[in-house]
């Protein structure tokens, strides 16, 4: 989509808060999200994460109480050129990027055999279904005596 050119005319002030808080913009603001890929096959569910330039130790993957898996991403950078004499700054960089995603987990997941790794810019995490049987024993018929 093409950006549009909005007229200013006597009313332009509004119109520039409007535009800020305009929802477009906020889809904009969130653009640094890193983009999420979900697959489906006949063994597993995998999760797809863009990370470039992230390590394991910049995530965490847990189980929440609600089943859902909550992926999150902290990543500090700080760089420095100094002088080291006067002990002046002649350039310092520093980034912080924070991410947090919730998914809400099928119930033929096997809980405990979900894995994860970072490899290439992309971490993904695999979520193995239940075998049929294993289904078929969570999903048993209780009897009433």
């Amino acid at each position: 989509m093409m950006p549009t050119r909005k007229n200013y005319s006597q009313n332009w002030l509004p119109s520039i808060f409007n535009d800020f808080f305009d929802n477009d913009w906020m889809v904009r603001a969130n653009a640094t999200a890193p983009a999420i890929n979900v697959i489906e096959s006949d063994k597993d569910y995998k999760v797809e994460v863009a990370a470039p330039g992230m390590t394991k130790d910049d995530f965490n993957i847990h189980l929440s109480e609600d089943n859902e898996l909550v992926i999150s991403m902290e990543k500090k950078n700080e760089s420095k050129e100094e002088d080291k004499e006067n002990k002046k700054y002649l350039r310092r960089e520093f980034s912080y990027s924070k991410f947090e995603q919730r998914l809400v987990i099928p119930d033929d997941v096997e809980k405990e055999n979900i894995n994860a790794n970072v490899s290439d810019g992309v971490l993904t995490i695999d979520l193995p279904k239940r075998t049929p049987e294993e289904k078929a024993k969570v999903n048993r018929v209780i009897e009433i005596h």
